[in-house]
């Protein structure tokens, strides 16, 4: 989003993308003055183990279920010195085991492998031969300590009749603005059989130079604008010392894609809004440095070309499609451009769409389910008052004169949409349902194929978007009490966009996506307040698409 400031016994890691060139003399300056500020505060945070014995501070976590296998990832701290993005610390072997049971008695897996400087201590099992449709228990080891216990659980077998699946959807996570309790919540509830992470999952601005309300919780690391692969690997070490977000790795397997922030703000194949080419050096080695840190970092496999594309199958209930909408596309042009239609710009590039459309074409399961990072509901803004306006404008990357769409969003690249939506209606592809994050504002919205005729022009499919865990909405921008903004905003925003059953421009919070064969349903929860780590959570609203409807409607209570 535009902001106003610029398995087997001998597994070895998950290969990442290629490194970038030698570090330059300030990123190893950098990486040696984040090591100062988190040797201190990590060594504390360690639990106690014999003296120089490694240790599990980044807890574990688990991600892309298969029918037969799971990733499984971990961090190690062989030694105190050895934070995170530092490269001190010698080379340590890390035991794995997989049992069906919490105390781990059961083993049905084990291996080795090793966590290397060279990968930031990071370490990822990809294990193979489990049963579908099955909870496991895991654990990591080294030198004598061991791990936190994490859960995970397989994806039903491809063929598997399903007669329900459940996962936790989330996005954008500001550390310096709150506590991650959408987290905690989500993990405590014990019923998820994965969550999605639909990027932002951290940011890159220096402290303080985003969305805080002028006040910083807590600092991240490190304390400048992340740029080279010590300033990624420390920030992400930072984030994953979050106890909630432990607490959610350990209890389900994550699904993640990444957005901009992961990179840049406004990032596209080459370039960001939020990077100054020479004087932040170049961006390509940026880019890769940022995807370097992320795959190390993240318990996903690389998919083509070191992307986050790629697919997932839940038995015969629903598959899911994960988008990569930042390596791909066009540059970003200005809202009113007519560029936005030009069939020569894309937001997927042509590869990724057509492996989209063909498989939305060849599945055969209940619902198609698409990870997907930016909002592709077209929205216009309509006639809101300058009050409401300019903060509006702001959070969406919009000019103060209220052009009608964002176009970091689908509407900047309106060819890529019509060709993805009558694709869609072309093949009588039903139940297709978007999973979107980046928005910061939860909605419940239509797909119309041709907005300015809807309702009475057909409804390609449907889309769920969800607010942000902790980063700025409509009521942060304007200072005003939760709420009270978006009963203000949330009527004219409907009334110009008639395809949008509902929007709430003000809370933070996450959702539950619950899938029979007869609906899929979003149940959304908000926090009491993002600033507090004992926050509460209450069910908000739910929405529901009903089979071979293409059309959302109102559920008057959550699964």
């Amino acid at each position: 989003m535009t902001r106003p400031d610029r398995a087997s016994e001998n597994a070895t890691p998950t290969d990442s993308p290629s490194l970038t060139p030698s570090p330059r003399r300030r990123t190893v300056v950098k990486a040696a003055a984040a090591g100062a500020v988190l040797a201190g505060p990590l060594a504390a945070a360690l639990p106690a183990r014999a003296a120089g014995a490694p240790a599990f501070a980044h807890g574990v976590a688990s991600g892309d279920p298969l029918p037969d296998g799971v990733l499984l990832w971990t961090r190690v701290t062989p030694t105190p010195e050895a934070v995170p993005g530092s490269g001190r610390g010698p080379d340590t072997e890390v035991g794995w085991l997989v049992a069906t049971d919490k105390a781990l008695t059961h083993v049905v897996a084990r291996g080795s492998l090793t966590a290397r400087a060279a990968t930031d201590h990071t370490v990822k099992a990809d294990i193979r031969g489990l049963a579908p449709a099955t909870t496991y228990w895991f654990r990591f080891s080294a030198g004598g300590t061991d791990s936190p216990v994490g859960r995970t659980r397989t994806a039903p077998a491809p063929d598997a009749t399903v007669t329900g699946l459940r996962f936790g959807v989330v996005s954008c996570a500001n550390w310096e603005a709150g506590h991650f309790a959408s987290y905690r919540h989500l993990a405590a509830r014990g019923d998820l059989d994965a969550w999605l992470h639909l990027g932002d999952y951290l940011y890159e601005y220096g402290s303080g130079r985003y969305g805080t309300r002028g006040t910083v919780i807590r600092p991240h690391a490190p304390a400048h604008e992340i740029l080279g692969l010590a300033d990624y690997r420390t920030r992400h070490g930072r984030y994953k010392t979050d106890p909630d977000l432990q607490a959610l790795h350990a209890a389900a397997p994550c699904v993640a894609i990444w957005d901009d922030h992961e990179i840049a703000n406004d990032a596209w194949s080459g370039g960001a809004q939020n990077h100054t080419e020479g004087t932040e050096g170049a961006y390509a080695d940026r880019r890769t440095a940022a995807t370097q840190a992320y795959f190390e970092w993240m318990p996903v496999r690389p998919a083509l070309a070191g992307t986050t594309y790629r697919a997932l199958r839940f038995g015969r209930l629903a598959d899911l499609s994960l988008l990569d909408l930042r390596s791909f596309r066009s540059q970003q042009v200005t809202p009113g451009d007519g560029r936005v239609d030009d069939p020569d710009r894309t937001l997927t590039g042509r590869a990724q769409l057509d492996w989209l459309k063909a498989g939305l074409t060849a599945s055969d399961t209940t619902w198609r389910l698409v990870g997907n990072s930016v909002m592709i509901a077209p929205f216009a803004i309509g006639s809101l008052t300058t009050a409401l306006l300019e903060p509006l404008a702001e959070l969406l990357g919009l000019p103060e004169g209220g052009l009608a769409i964002n176009t970091d969003q689908w509407d900047g690249y309106t060819d890529d949409r019509r060709e993805l939506l009558a694709h869609l209606r072309a093949h009588a592809i039903r139940n297709t349902v978007f999973l979107t994050g980046d928005i910061h504002m939860a909605w419940a919205n239509d797909v119309p194929v041709h907005a300015a005729t809807y309702p009475l022009s057909a409804s390609a499919a449907t889309e769920f978007v969800v607010s942000s865990v902790t980063s700025d909405n409509l009521d942060d921008l304007v200072g005003a009490a939760e709420g009270t903004v978006s009963g203000v905003a949330a009527p004219l925003i409907r009334a110009a966009n008639r395809h949008v059953h509902w929007v709430d421009t003000d809370r933070h919070g996450f959702g539950v996506l619950d899938l029979t064969a007869e609906r899929a349903q979003m149940d959304y929860y908000t926090l009491s307040d993002r600033t507090r780590a004992d926050a509460t959570a209450t069910w908000q609203r739910s929405y529901r698409t009903r089979s071979g409807t293409q059309r959302i409607e109102r559920a008057h209570s959550p699964v």
